[in-house]
């Protein structure tokens, strides 16, 4: 297949692509183009006009500001995964991104690139709503922040306006004693996940639980916070029972139904992976 004719836009700074963008109704943001380029090639979507933001240089960084880590939208997956400062504060980055398509797709795909794509069984939304990460946008009237729980509206859907850019990525690591889990399902390596589950606990060595999060993906039109599973944990000393019945609560969260499986499918898969996820986490905080 070939793409649908477009007039095509290499800008090297970031005001010039928010003209550029903003100039056409019917215009499309290329980043690191593992989405986009397929989705072109079979005419799922038909773009006047592709802004290229591969040369806009200042949107490529991992800085540590005031306490948060700062993620620039076109770092690369591949660049997160090999970083010390991502490891340190971030561990679920690190986790996830193994399990993001395949090498050759992680050096060119882009961290914001795939938070705007927003499929729903994709890895790192999932990681940005565990962390309760801030996306930072410029567009025409100026720049403004969206905390992630707010970013997706819909089905592969997000806040941004049409003529806005999303430029970086706002984390606050965690303090304290942490723990981290990661686990997915699909059918094949690389293959987008049936469910997966993000587990992040705070609290002391053999202790109750401080903090919980707990993010479920694949089983929605977005990554989902199991709120009531989270608040079932805190104070809680973890526990089999208790993951157990923390991972039960999972399944009632699932909504998302396709061919490749249905709804109640998903929710007893992400049940599995929470229990694993948990299991990980615990394991993780214990050993501090």
């Amino acid at each position: 297949m070939k793409p649908p004719p477009f007039e095509y836009f290499a800008p090297t700074k970031l005001p010039e692509a928010v003209a550029l963008l903003s100039a056409s109704e019917n215009a499309r943001l290329l980043a690191g183009g593992q989405s986009l380029m397929a989705m072109l090639n079979m005419r799922y979507v038909f773009p006047d006009r592709i802004v290229d933001l591969n040369r806009v240089a200042e949107l490529d960084f991992i800085e540590e500001e005031a306490g948060t880590l700062v993620v620039g939208a076109m770092t690369r997956q591949r660049t997160l995964q090999r970083s010390p400062a991502i490891a340190a504060k971030l561990p679920v980055v690190a986790k996830a991104l193994r399990h993001v398509g395949h090498f050759q797709t992680r050096n060119r795909g882009t961290f914001g690139g795939s938070l705007c794509q927003l499929d729903p069984s994709a890895e790192l939304p999932a990681v940005a709503l565990a962390y309760e990460a801030t996306v930072v946008a410029v567009g025409p009237a100026g720049q403004r922040s969206i905390p992630f729980e707010q970013f997706p509206v819909t089905f592969m859907t997000s806040s941004l306006a049409s003529d806005e850019i999303l430029t970086a990525v706002r984390f606050t690591p965690w303090g304290g004693k942490v723990g981290t889990g990661f686990s997915e399902f699909s059918r094949r390596h690389g293959d987008f996940a049936v469910a997966g589950a993000i587990a992040v606990l705070a609290g002391e060595t053999g202790g109750p639980i401080r903090r919980a999060s707990l993010t479920l993906f694949g089983i929605a039109e977005a990554p989902k916070r199991a709120r009531d599973a989270e608040a079932v944990l805190v104070g809680r000393r973890v526990t089999a029972d208790l993951i157990e019945e923390v991972a039960a609560l999972c399944v009632a969260h699932a909504t998302l139904e396709d061919p490749f499986g249905s709804a109640e499918y998903r929710g007893h898969v992400a049940a599995a992976m929470a229990k694993s996820a948990l299991s990980e986490a615990s394991a993780e905080l214990d050993r501090q």
